[in-house]
């Protein structure tokens, strides 16, 4: 049986210009975002004092800004690949960088989680498909349970196949898919916190 091929992303990330138009049209292309952002922020809170959370795929730092500004008690680590992505990043959150730190790092590589443990939560938006093939999913996940603390969870948002979603199901699992794909890497508790415009979050554990 043939190992079904990795789907070509239609952007390089590691040029400014692909990383700056993606910046430039993301939220416009799709304003609920921000929804899924308050869900993130919502399920983080829910700890008492400060919390230390790792976003992976962080791109140009949507997500973090929304939850640096939302919670004060809040120390992130960004871990994302693309120089420019960070850079972008570093610009969006200058009031909080106090309270950030950059990892350029692929979760594609095999070792990303080095060096890296102990977060209240791992957090990731829209990043989950850039691994390029949904065969990957699982494994990223088992990776993340490495870097969690005993009692952390994990929040896992991205596009699904199917209606309402994408079509192209190599690339993108369907919504049972992604709570499958958590199953099997170990997490005995899952829910799904927001379902909409073709995008699903789920918390891990």
């Amino acid at each position: 049986m043939n190992t079904p091929l990795d789907v070509p992303s239609p952007i390089d990330l590691q040029s400014q210009a692909d990383a700056t138009a993606w910046e430039q049209k993301a939220m416009t292309v799709r304003p609920w975002r921000i929804e899924f952002f308050e869900c993130f922020a919502t399920e983080i809170a829910k700890i008492q004092g400060p919390a230390r959370v790792l976003e992976l795929g962080s791109g140009p730092g949507f997500l973090a800004a929304h939850l640096l500004a939302a919670l004060p008690n809040l120390s992130m680590v960004l871990l994302d690949f693309s120089k420019p992505m960070n850079d972008l990043a570093r610009a969006r959150l200058a009031p909080h960088l106090e309270r950030v730190e950059f990892v350029e790092r692929s979760f594609k590589d095999p070792d990303w989680f080095d060096s890296l443990n102990g977060f209240d939560f791992v957090v990731t938006n829209q990043a989950v498909h850039e691994l390029r093939h949904k065969r990957y999913a699982t494994t990223l996940h088992k990776q993340v349970r490495n870097v969690l603390s005993p009692n952390g969870r994990y929040l896992v948002s991205d596009h699904y196949a199917g209606e309402g979603g994408m079509s192209n199901t190599d690339l993108y699992m369907t919504v049972p898919e992604h709570r499958e794909a958590l199953a099997l890497a170990g997490y005995q508790s899952i829910s799904e916190l927001k379902h909409k415009g073709g995008i699903v979050l789920n918390s891990a554990a």
